[in-house]
Formats: structure tokens, sequence, C-alpha cells
């Protein structure tokens, strides 16, 4: 039995002796003072923005385009022969001026030809002059001016007007008038061969070079005029409407600090079916000091064309195509906008309700509703939340 109380003893001992270190530490617990805790704070993003006015935008357009000549043409031979040079090489790349000779084909049998026909014309001619002195004395003078103009090695004189109908009834029994216009014939044959430049222009291409044979309607060479050229540049159908004929063109280029005025000269009636461009064309002339070659890629830049009721922005804060975002109580939300053009760096657009605040510059992992405060141009929005904090009443 006293060993049983004992037992009883100890366990409530020890039982009391736990409690009373339980509730000294509850007390000890309740004595320590709380520590101070700073209240959460929400994270904002500072972000660009400024409210979205719209004006009219006067906009240049520019494009790039290749240099072509104006004139370009195949070089055909007119009559057949050995090809004799001129004193302009007949090689690829070779320079000449309007007029010059460009080559010669075998001309010597032809000129022969038509000074033995000029000889015998000359021959009929001498036995009529007494027939026309005697049958015809009013015309006698001036027939014998005209037998007396005729040189084998010049072009024949201008044939004597004739109003006499007996007088051209025997000149044409005797074959003369039949002569007369076959010398002509003749005299256009021979001047066939011999070729001159149409412009001031190169070689492009050399098909036959001094020296060869060729037949009639054979390709001797390509040639291009190269003080005129013109440039072709692909516009958009918005942009291609704005330009006019007459327009003056300010033309550069990126490899050299050089700059040319050109005017437009012409616009495709039609687009390419791939591209939806309308080529335009422009005419340059070319300049000794800062020469231009043909295949250039040249920069165009046309007289600005204005565009109502539209905001120029940088291209980097649009995203999805035609989306941006707006700033609305603090937090930012997603927009479609209308866009009108877009430029090398930057783009015009509607669309958009005028006076909301847009974010000017580009965002990266941004969820709508994030909260941001704006920099830069004071915003409406930014100003009304203002308002709200100075109207609100003080506890």
């Amino acid at each position: 039995m006293k060993q049983i109380d004992r037992r009883i003893v100890i366990v409530a001992a020890f039982i009391f002796i736990v409690g009373m270190a339980f509730g000294l530490m509850k007390f000890l617990i309740a004595q320590k003072e709380e520590p101070f805790r700073r209240p959460a704070v929400v994270a904002k993003r500072f972000v660009k923005a400024e409210p979205i006015r719209y004006k009219t935008i006067i906009s240049p357009v520019s494009a790039s385009g290749r240099l072509t000549s104006i004139s370009e043409l195949d070089v055909v031979a007119e009559a057949s022969g050995k090809i004799l040079a001129s004193k302009i090489a007949l090689k690829k790349g070779s320079k000449f001026s309007k007029g010059e000779v460009l080559f010669t084909i075998y001309p010597d049998e032809a000129i022969l030809a038509l000074k033995s026909t000029k000889s015998k014309f000359l021959n009929s001619l001498a036995n009529l002059l007494p027939d026309i002195k005697i049958d015809y004395s009013e015309y006698e003078s001036e027939f014998r001016s005209f037998f007396n103009a005729i040189d084998v090695n010049k072009k024949l004189p201008e044939f004597p007007e004739i109003e006499s109908e007996k007088l051209e009834i025997f000149l044409a029994s005797r074959n003369v008038l039949s002569d007369y216009y076959g010398i002509l014939k003749d005299e256009l044959q021979l001047s066939r061969h011999t070729i001159v430049a149409p412009f001031n222009g190169t070689y492009s291409d050399v098909y036959m070079e001094a020296g060869a044979y060729t037949n009639m309607g054979g390709r001797v060479a390509h040639i291009i005029q190269t003080d005129m050229l013109e440039l072709e540049v692909p516009l958009e159908k918005f942009d291609a409407e704005w330009v006019k004929i007459g327009d003056n063109v300010k033309v550069c280029a990126d490899s050299r600090d050089a700059e040319w005025q050109g005017e437009v000269v012409r616009k495709s009636q039609f687009v390419d079916p791939k591209t939806q461009s309308q080529e335009v064309f422009i005419r340059i002339k070319n300049d000794k000091k800062k020469p231009l070659l043909v295949g250039e890629y040249l920069n165009a830049t046309f007289s600005g064309h204005p565009i109502k009721q539209a905001m120029e922005i940088p291209r980097n804060v649009v995203f999805n195509t035609n989306e941006v975002f707006i700033v609305e109580d603090g937090r930012i939300y997603k927009e479609i906008i209308n866009i009108i053009k877009v430029n090398e760096k930057s783009l015009i657009f509607n669309g958009v309700d005028e006076g909301k605040v847009l974010v000017m510059q580009a965002l990266i992992n941004v969820l709508e509703g994030t909260l941001v405060d704006t920099e830069g141009e004071e915003s409406p929005d930014k100003q009304a939340r203002e308002e709200k904090k100075q109207r609100k009443p003080k506890h």
C-alpha cells in the first residue's frame, strides 16, 4: 500500500512540475514585446507615358530602288560584211558621246557600186539635156544646174520641181525618175554601214568584236545611256497615291556622302502581285562630279503628305502587330490601335480615344493589371489621382 501511494505522489509531483514550467513559460512569453513589423509594400513599375493627342502629321515617304538607264538598245547590223573599228574600242565598258561613230561594216563595195550608178545617171541626164533645151526650154536652166551639182562623192541634190505633165511623162519614159530614187535608196543603204551613237552612253555587252563578220540583222552590242538615269522605286499603294508626276525627290546613297535631285516622271498603273507595291520612276541627271552608275541601289525621299487625326510613336511601343499598353487608374491594359503608316523607326496610328495615357516604352513580361506609375509628361490620369487624394477628408 505504501508503495502505491509513493508512485501516486511521484506522478502527481511530475505533473505539477510540468504544469508549473509550462505556466511559467507562457507568463514569460506574454511579458515579451511584439517585434516591429513593416507594412507590406506593393511593388510598382515606373513607365514612360504620355497622353494620346492627335494632329495633322506631315509624313515623308522613303524607299530604296535600283538605278537603271532611261534608254537601252541592241545595236543590230543593217548590212552584212566585216566589222571595222572606229576610234572607240568595241569593248564592254567603252564610253562614247552622241553622234560619234561606233563602228562601220565594210563599205567599200557599196561605195563603188553607188558611184557607178551615179555615173550612169549623169550619162542619162547628159543625153536628155539637148531635148529639154529644145522642147522644154523653160526648164533647161534648172536641169543644167541640177546636172552640174551632181558629184559622185556626195549625196544627190534635190530633183528639180516639175509642173509640166508632158515633161514628167518624158522623164518617166527615159527612167530618169526611177534612177534618181534608186540612187537615194542606195545612199540610204550605204549610210547603214556606219553605226552612229544615238546618245551619250557605254557598251554594257559586246557580242561581236572588230574584225568579225556579221550578217544583216546580227546583234553586235548592247548599249545604255548614262547621262540620264531612272530610279525605279516600289511604294505601298497608300504612299504611292500621294506621289504626283512632277514631284521633286531627294536621292542619296548609303555607301557615300552624296545627294542628287530627281523628278517623278511616271507611275505604273498596276501593283506587283507578290509585294502589292506600285512602281514609281524618278528621272535623275547624272553628275560628272558625283557620277552615278547603272545598277546602284539608292534611297529616295519623297515630299511629305498630310495625315489628319493621327499620332506618331516609336515602333517598339507596339507589340503583337497592333497592340499597345494604356494606363488607367494606375494599372496597365491592352488596347488595339489602327496603324496608318509604318516608317523605318516609327509608325503613325489612330483608333484609340484621345486623352488616354499611352505607355511610350517597350515592356517585357508584364501582365494586364500591373500597378505602374508614370514618368515624363504629366498625364490626365495621374492628375486625376492627385486631385482625388487632395479631396479626400482628413481624420
